[in-house]
């Protein structure tokens, strides 16, 4: 199994999003809807203002989004970020490795999440000059929108159905990653929860002695300006992160975001 030591407290995945300013379909400026199947994520906003979008059991929501302000969804919330000027946040997420490992599923239309070749197609990113994959991540964006704005219109009309078959059919399109994610699981948020429990136990049994072992950790950002699901994003090569290449980039927010 992968050991990974230092990770982040609770083995979180940490990165940076300025929201993207591209107007969509619907005259809003912002980044690619789509949802997560097993990570939390939560924005803590550092600068500007804006908002996100969701959708979940509770219906429609648009929760503004302000300097100070922390929000977070759950496994299965479609979430959009909106952009209302100088939007910037800093993204924990859950189990760190899963999103980019494939955790973020697109709103792309029904006809492409049914096609998983198709799917992967519109949601990688080609290698190329900042304008071409800039063009690239734009184009993926209006497509995401393309796919959510009739989810949102019916969520908000009542009928939870297409939501609920969007949920179903992102759950097929990852299925055959799960055992993938599951190592990522135990070398991360399952193994620092259980060094957590060891720690108890000794406590417990008056040896303290793993204290031995303590040291600090710092880090600058890897990369800088990459293009994620919602924004331009600033990412780390932390413990338990998985990195793309350019030319991979992203299989999710999202990545975080």
């Amino acid at each position: 199994m992968v050991s990974l030591p230092h990770p982040l407290p609770g083995a979180v995945g940490l990165s940076h999003l300025s929201a993207y300013d591209w107007e969509a379909a619907d005259g809003v400026c912002g980044g690619s809807p789509h949802l997560h199947l097993v990570c939390t994520e939560a924005y803590v906003v550092t600068g500007g203002e804006g908002a996100v979008q969701t959708l979940s059991p509770d219906g429609y929501r648009d929760i503004p989004l302000r300097a100070g302000a922390v929000a977070w969804f759950t496994p299965g919330t479609v979430h959009r970020m909106v952009q209302g000027g100088g939007l910037r946040i800093t993204v924990l997420m859950q189990n760190s490795g899963l999103p980019e490992a494939g955790d973020a599923v697109f709103t792309f239309p029904a006809e492409v999440l049914a096609d998983p070749e198709r799917y992967a197609a519109a949601a990688a990113l080609p290698a190329g000059t900042d304008a071409e994959v800039a063009e690239a991540a734009r184009r993926r964006r209006d497509l995401a929108v393309e796919g959510y704005l009739p989810l949102r219109e019916a969520l908000a009309a009542g009928d939870n159905g297409p939501y609920l078959e969007f949920q179903r059919t992102a759950a097929r399109l990852v299925a055959a990653k799960v055992p993938a994610w599951r190592e990522l699981w135990r070398a991360g948020a399952l193994a620092t929860a259980e060094r957590t429990g060891a720690q108890l136990a000794a406590l417990e049994a008056g040896d303290p002695g793993y204290l031995a072992e303590a040291t600090a950790f710092d880090a600058t950002p890897s990369r800088e300006g990459g293009y994620g699901m919602c924004g331009r994003r600033d990412e780390y090569a932390l413990p338990g992160t998985t990195l793309h290449e350019p030319s991979a980039e992203p299989s999710a927010d999202g990545r975080a975001g």
